[in-house]
Protein backbone atom coordinates (compact mmCIF):
# COMPACT_ATOMS: atom_id res chain seq x y z
CA UNK A 1 0.00 0.00 0.00
CA UNK A 2 2.97 2.09 0.67
CA UNK A 3 3.91 2.25 -3.14
CA UNK A 4 0.67 3.57 -4.19
CA UNK A 5 0.18 6.43 -1.11
CA UNK A 6 3.76 7.21 -3.17
CA UNK A 7 2.35 7.29 -6.60
CA UNK A 8 -0.68 9.28 -5.44
CA UNK A 9 1.71 12.14 -3.07
CA UNK A 10 3.88 12.63 -6.28
CA UNK A 11 0.73 13.48 -8.24
CA UNK A 12 -0.36 16.56 -5.62
CA UNK A 13 3.73 17.60 -4.50
CA UNK A 14 7.01 17.51 -5.73
CA UNK A 15 8.32 15.19 -3.50
CA UNK A 16 10.96 12.01 -4.63
CA UNK A 17 9.37 8.99 -4.49
CA UNK A 18 12.60 7.10 -2.55
CA UNK A 19 12.24 10.17 -0.18
CA UNK A 20 8.41 9.02 1.12
CA UNK A 21 8.36 6.96 4.08
CA UNK A 22 5.56 5.97 6.37
CA UNK A 23 7.82 8.41 8.79
CA UNK A 24 7.12 11.42 6.42
CA UNK A 25 4.89 14.11 7.44
CA UNK A 26 2.52 15.90 5.36
CA UNK A 27 3.05 18.97 6.24
CA UNK A 28 6.43 19.43 7.91
CA UNK A 29 8.14 16.87 5.16
CA UNK A 30 6.01 16.66 2.51
CA UNK A 31 5.10 20.42 1.92
CA UNK A 32 0.98 19.91 1.52
CA UNK A 33 -0.90 22.45 1.64
CA UNK A 34 -4.61 22.25 3.13
CA UNK A 35 -5.94 21.76 -0.56
CA UNK A 36 -3.65 19.33 -1.71
CA UNK A 37 -4.54 17.36 1.13
CA UNK A 38 -7.86 17.77 0.78
CA UNK A 39 -7.55 16.54 -2.89
CA UNK A 40 -5.38 13.97 -2.05
CA UNK A 41 -7.73 12.57 0.51
CA UNK A 42 -10.45 12.18 -2.23
CA UNK A 43 -7.89 10.02 -4.35
CA UNK A 44 -7.25 8.29 -1.54
CA UNK A 45 -10.67 7.76 -1.45
CA UNK A 46 -11.57 6.98 -4.84
CA UNK A 47 -8.07 4.36 -5.01
CA UNK A 48 -9.16 2.38 -2.29
CA UNK A 49 -12.91 2.45 -2.31
CA UNK A 50 -13.02 4.04 1.47
CA UNK A 51 -14.88 7.03 2.75
CA UNK A 52 -12.99 9.07 5.28
CA UNK A 53 -14.37 10.96 8.00
CA UNK A 54 -13.96 14.33 8.24
CA UNK A 55 -13.43 14.18 11.71
CA UNK A 56 -10.32 12.14 12.02
CA UNK A 57 -8.85 14.22 9.41
CA UNK A 58 -6.47 16.34 11.61
CA UNK A 59 -5.49 12.86 13.46
CA UNK A 60 -3.43 12.17 9.73
CA UNK A 61 0.19 13.42 10.72
CA UNK A 62 2.33 10.90 8.88
CA UNK A 63 1.55 8.78 5.63
CA UNK A 64 1.67 5.76 8.18
CA UNK A 65 -1.03 7.23 9.84
CA UNK A 66 -2.86 7.65 6.66
CA UNK A 67 -2.09 4.04 5.27
CA UNK A 68 -3.23 2.56 8.97
CA UNK A 69 -6.47 4.53 8.57
CA UNK A 70 -7.19 3.60 5.18
CA UNK A 71 -6.33 -0.40 5.90
CA UNK A 72 -8.63 0.28 9.07
CA UNK A 73 -11.25 1.23 6.99
CA UNK A 74 -11.05 -1.59 4.38
CA UNK A 75 -11.29 -4.07 6.70
CA UNK A 76 -14.71 -2.58 8.14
Amino acid sequence: MLEKFKELICEYVEAEPDAITEESRFIEDLHFNSYDFVDFLGAVETEFDIVIDESEIMDLHTVGDAIAYAQKLQGE
